[in-house]
């Protein structure tokens, strides 16, 4: 047995065995459509000046993706060590640049953000800036926000989870291979952060060539 598959035999022996990896994916989606549904329905004649919210919202979204990505989940952080296991430790351990695929449904463990970081990453970045829109635009500004961000985050999701499937979707080859070169080891921890779109690694300059 080589290395990479006695790991992700490992890793695998650590999944519970009720674990479904397609209730998982059914609970992220819905859970995520019901919120945006949700923020939409308080939707009320918004202005051209409230609607800005979505575009903002993506950039906001998409910099906390990069500097989330760079930060605690390649870089020990004290209090946040949890996510540096999940994702340096576990994600990157499971997928090598040589080897990407699943092999099963409850590989989708292995890709897929617990809920319990969902919670951490939801309450810690959109939460506050929702109320902080509330007060200061109205109502209609956080509603897109939430509905924004929400949507941002499952696009990640379903992007992610792509990008590791065995038979590429067509349409975001470019996209897939970008993740890719970032589960180089050697890039890791320095380059190819984002996971949609690689907006903020050209910004910052860690896109890989």
């Amino acid at each position: 047995m080589g290395e990479a598959t006695a790991v992700r035999a490992r890793l695998r022996r650590g999944i519970g065995p009720l674990y479904s990896g397609a209730l998982h994916f059914a609970f992220t989606s819905a859970v995520a459509l019901a919120v945006i549904a949700l923020a939409l329905s308080r939707l009320h004649s918004p202005s051209a000046l409230e609607l800005l919210t979505v575009p903002f919202t993506f950039l906001y979204a998409n910099f906390v993706e990069w500097r989330a990505h760079r930060g605690p989940m390649h870089r020990k952080i004290r209090g946040l060590s949890l996510i540096h296991e999940r994702h340096a430790l576990q994600h990157h351990a499971f997928f090598t640049a040589a080897d990407m695929q699943i092999d099963s449904r409850r590989d989708f463990k292995m890709v897929l953000f617990p809920p319990v970081l969902v919670l951490f990453f939801f309450g810690l970045f959109a939460v506050p800036v929702g109320f902080a829109l509330r007060l200061a635009f109205g109502p209609n500004a956080a509603a897109l926000f939430v509905a924004t961000s929400m949507g941002y985050f499952l696009l990640y999701e379903w992007l992610h989870l792509a990008y590791h499937l065995p038979v590429p979707l067509p349409g975001i080859e470019w996209l897939r291979s970008h993740h890719q070169t970032h589960h180089d080891p050697r890039l890791m921890t320095r380059t190819n952060f984002n996971i949609t779109f690689p907006i903020c690694d050209a910004i910052f300059g860690t896109r890989a060539a």
